[in-house]
Order: C-alpha cells, then structure tokens, then sequence
C-alpha cells in the first residue's frame, strides 16, 4: 500500500480527493492537512510514502512546506495538485524537491497514475506544464548543445538507459550521466520523459544513409 497525505486548503477539494483515492485498493489515504504548517507536522506524524500538495495556501504555502517536508523526510515524494501552470510557480516547486506537478482540471485517472508513478520513483509532470516551462528556458535547436549532447538526446527519446546509451557512443556511464543532467538543466526539464517530448517538437529528424 502507498501512504499518501492530502494537503489542500478547500474542504471541497479534500473531500473530492479522499473519495478518489478511497476508492482504490492499493493508496491508502492516511491524513488530510488543511495548510503548509500542519502538513509539515503531518509528515512527522504519519510518514507518508507519497504527499499531494495544493500551492496557494494561507500561512505556510506549498513551496515553502514541500521544502521543510523534505528536510525532515527526505524518502517522501512531493507531488503538486494545482490550478498554476505558469513558470516561476512550476520552476519554485521542482526547486523545493517536488517530483510532480499536476494541474487541477486534469483527469482523476491522472492524480492516481501520478501517485502510484511518484511512489515508484519515476516524476509526473502534466504535459501542459512541460510546455510551459519549455519557451522561456529551453535553447533553440544548434544553440548551446553539442554534437555529443545532441547524440546523447536523441538515444534518451529513444528510451535507452545510460548504459546502453555509453556502449552506443563508446563512452562511460558517468559521463552520459553528466551529459544527461546538463540536458535537463539546458532543457528545463525534470525527467526523461520531458526531455524526450523536447526532442520530438525541437530536433531535426536524424540523418538517414542515402543523405
């Protein structure tokens, strides 16, 4: 069972949640906190595998209570439930620890996927939210990436893992692996799957051998 903590300042909203989440045999809804400050003390309390955050609260906001629910446990995954897609409340959040961000008029099919998904390490991200981080931040295609970085992109949307990717260039993990966080940090993304999304719409397609 994954343990999950609500957190959200609308009655209604937590009301709705519980009864989704109540509904499934395998997330067990454990506490709902109406604020940032009573999450935190939650946390301690109740050791959660998974927190769903709300970001506009009064007192301690959502930001700001994933950052202290982190330092006090980090093994806990933040996932953010909110109706702010705009950058700086996206780029504050990730910042803070979170590993999701989910907006509020997605699916309800989609807040349970991004709980069990969090739960096992992987980072939902709604996909609008993605495309609202890319514009501001991301290079445009030949600027800033490099020929190896470009080759190493290409192999992380095709879905190889690090390993695979090194043996296909003929380098070490670590050093895909230092290529791949400079990707993220270049592309604004937070995982794989976002990378791979910016690589779709933004790079050419691959040179074939009659070109």
């Amino acid at each position: 069972m994954t343990r999950v903590l609500l957190v959200d300042d609308h009655p209604l909203v937590r009301a709705g949640l519980a009864t989704l989440i109540g509904s499934t045999d395998d997330l067990d809804l454990i506490g709902e906190a109406a604020g940032g400050e009573q999450a935190v003390t939650m946390t301690t309390e109740h050791e959660p595998d998974v927190v769903l955050m709300d970001l506009s609260m009064p007192g301690i906001d959502g930001v700001e209570a994933t950052r202290r629910i982190l330092a006090l446990r980090p093994q806990t995954h933040v996932v953010v439930l909110t109706s702010f897609q705009d950058q700086a409340r996206v780029a504050d959040a990730l910042a803070a620890g979170a590993v999701g961000y989910l907006l509020k008029d997605c699916d309800p099919r989609d807040v349970l996927s991004a709980i069990r998904s969090a739960a096992q390490g992987h980072a939902p991200l709604d996909p609008r939210v993605a495309r609202a981080l890319l514009p501001s931040v991301t290079p445009k295609v030949g600027d800033g990436l490099s020929v190896r970085e470009t080759q190493v992109l290409r192999l992380v949307a095709k879905g190889l893992p690090n390993k695979q990717i090194g043996r296909a260039l003929g380098i070490s993990e670590r050093t895909v692996k230092v290529h791949v966080g400079h990707l993220f940090r270049r592309l604004g993304v937070a995982d794989r799957t976002s990378a791979a999304m910016w690589a779709r719409d933004n790079l050419p397609p691959e040179p074939t051998e009659s070109d």
